[in-house]
């Protein structure tokens, strides 16, 4: 008998997957669906998510259908105690999910708003995963299993085991289908910034979602300068528009300090969207950040990398894939995980060294 008959599914099931936002998170979140669609390749799979994370879904071949809810709304409204306009949210969410009469619903976000919106599903089942947020549980009809494995996409995958899905068969890789004719896109975008497609790009990435995952500008200034790449490499700053200052003060110290040696630079903080990123990333040589968004994007197109690591560990949230490589803060309270460093110094990240983070850069961008 097969684990879908020792299930009682049907022949076709209709699986709704919950994984509303975080960029990264989602993309982590993507392993699943590949995962359920090669143990369940019949399955009608569905993924309820919020804008802009959306995007990251578009094409992917393991989705059937992607259902959007932008949960901002309903954020804001809470935090203005408005309950009458989350509630009429919440609704929007309902009209969305309940005439597609799901059999199954795996919420791996593990958020009381998932759990509600997976009851707001009507589904008769509702797998949860044991994450550290507090309520979920009391709509779920079943709990997966909790293991000792700190990995997130690991951990997500245990909403899987039970329907019969066997560790032993997981399959690492992220999943982001970028749209046709991306490499003739990156060379034109190159071009039109003055840049050579045809020599190697090194994106550095200096901003994240966390404060105190931010290594300093000054400190990304010295390491670039410290590293004496190759004159054929060039830098290139993503960002968002809000990363403007940070990025104008980390190329303004690298040129100073590099002097004549200073390879040419540019910024293109708040000029992509994501899936724009996503496809400069892939024509990219090497990615050099902290932990943060477009690490996943690198993973998820096959990009080289090279993240600092202090406040989050790359045993819980990094790359499980090839060709990534972590300096990870020395500092004693490293991996906590917590948003706001309690000494208030940012001090794991700060204990990250310069001068080992030019020597990993020289290893991995050598002369040609």
């Amino acid at each position: 008998m097969s684990a879908r008959d020792k299930q009682n599914l049907p022949a076709r099931p209709r699986i709704l997957l919950i994984r509303l936002s975080a960029l990264g998170d989602v993309l982590h979140a993507t392993c699943v669906a590949r995962n359920l669609r090669r143990f369940l390749p019949e399955a009608h799979i569905s993924w309820l998510v919020s804008p802009p994370a959306d995007s990251l879904l578009a094409g992917n071949p393991d989705i059937d259908e992607i259902l959007a809810w932008d949960r901002r709304p309903f954020d804001r409204a809470f935090r203005r105690l408005s309950f009458h306009e989350a509630w009429r949210e919440l609704r929007k969410a309902r009209a969305l999910l309940a005439p597609r009469r799901f059999e199954l619903v795996l919420d791996i976000q593990g958020l009381f708003l998932t759990g509600l919106l997976a009851r707001l599903s009507g589904a008769k089942r509702r797998i949860g995963v044991h994450e550290r947020h507090e309520g979920n549980f009391l709509f779920m009809t079943d709990m997966a299993p909790d293991i000792r494995e700190p990995h997130k996409i690991r951990r997500y995958l245990t909403a899987l085991l039970p329907l019969g899905w066997q560790q032993e068969s997981f399959r690492p890789g992220l999943v982001l289908q970028l749209p046709e004719g991306h490499d003739e896109a990156a060379r034109r975008f190159w071009q039109a910034h003055g840049l050579n497609p045809d020599r190697r790009i090194l994106l550095v990435n200096i901003r994240t979602t966390w404060p105190d995952k931010h290594w300093p500008p000054e400190t990304f200034a010295k390491a670039l300068a410290l590293a004496q790449l190759p004159s054929d490499v060039q830098l290139v700053f993503p960002g968002a528009p809000a990363d403007t200052p940070f990025i104008d003060a980390a190329i303004r110290e690298y040129k100073q300090l590099a002097k004549d040696t200073a390879l040419p630079c540019i910024s293109i903080a708040g000029e992509t969207s994501i899936m724009e990123l996503a496809i400069l990333i892939r024509s990219a040589t090497l990615l050099f950040t902290c932990d943060t968004g477009p690490l996943y994007l690198a993973e998820a197109v096959g990009t080289k990398t090279l993240s600092l690591w202090g406040p989050t560990l790359p045993t819980i949230y990094g790359p499980l894939t090839e060709g990534h490589y972590f300096l990870i803060s020395p500092h004693g309270c490293t991996g906590c995980c917590k948003t706001k460093c309690r000494h208030r110094t940012n001090a794991c990240m700060t204990a990250i060294k310069p001068a080992a983070v030019a020597a990993k850069l020289k290893e991995l961008l050598p002369p040609l």
